[in-house]
């Protein structure tokens, strides 16, 4: 009896440790709460873009992975990609901007 309860244990183990693992951070997975902060970054960075009046934010694509965030789609020239960079490396909490804007 007291076999088969250490075996029963044992196989609860092996089936919660997924669990356990399955939130933790490698360097191309996020964690859930690294995912969390980076859906917040990614809404006040566009919101930031979004109150600028010189820039077409429909036209800019906002990325963030692990606190980088990346700048991406066109804008009218290469003042206005500059400055999507500069708004977006004012947030706090940004590590880096990669600003891959492209001017028409």
């Amino acid at each position: 009896m007291v076999e088969r309860f250490r075996i029963v244990r044992f196989l609860a183990c092996l089936a919660f440790a997924p669990a356990f693992f399955g939130c933790a951070a490698t360097q191309k997975h996020e964690s859930t709460g690294e995912y969390v902060d980076d859906s917040v970054l990614t809404t006040k960075v566009k919101a930031a873009i979004l109150d600028e009046a010189t820039l077409k934010t429909l036209q800019i694509n906002v990325e963030t992975f692990k606190g980088v965030v990346q700048l991406s789609g066109f804008v009218d020239s290469e003042d206005h990609a500059a400055r999507a960079g500069e708004v977006a490396a004012h947030i706090q909490g940004v590590k880096e901007v990669k600003n891959d804007l492209v001017a028409k």
